[in-house]
């Protein structure tokens, strides 16, 4: 599957693979593993960014997958994002979507949308939200809907 088939089908907080998918290296070969790592991984999907036209340049659509956080006790120092082009060469394939009475913690900015947060419930979620203060925030719950839409047009998760 491409980028723009990710970018087009899959639901916020979908969790997509990615890769060119040769080989993994052995870790003692530090450049090559450390090149195939970015080439390869797993994320989760958290914003989609529309196309942008400037008078000087232009861009085309793009995902961005988080892929973890780096923290020293509560404390997250590091986020790990790769935001990828829906041109890119790379094969993409979504793993899993998320489930029914799921809430998604989402925040408005600018006409963007990002996922902030994947709760496995509402209550789940206004706690993190508590927690994790942000404006422009809104909960949004996956419904039988949205997954029942995935089923009739053909859209699964592997």
């Amino acid at each position: 599957m491409s980028a723009s088939n990710v970018y087009e089908n899959a639901p916020l907080g979908s969790l997509i693979n990615y890769g060119d998918h040769p080989p993994k290296p052995p870790t003692r070969f530090t450049k090559k593993f450390a090149a195939w790592e970015g080439r390869n991984g797993v994320g989760r999907l958290i914003k989609k960014t529309p196309p942008r036209e400037h008078e000087a340049w232009s861009s085309p659509a793009a995902i961005t997958l988080h892929e973890g956080n780096f923290s020293s006790g509560s404390a997250i120092l590091v986020t790990v994002r790769r935001t990828h082009s829906i041109d890119s060469d790379l094969i993409f394939k979504i793993i899993e979507r998320p489930a029914i009475g799921m809430v998604r913690v989402l925040r408005v900015c600018d006409g963007n949308i990002e996922l902030l947060h994947l709760a496995d419930n509402r209550e789940a979620a206004e706690l993190w939200l508590v927690m994790h203060p942000y404006s422009h925030t809104i909960l949004e719950e996956v419904t039988a809907d949205e997954v029942g839409a995935d089923v009739v047009e053909g859209r699964t998760a592997a």
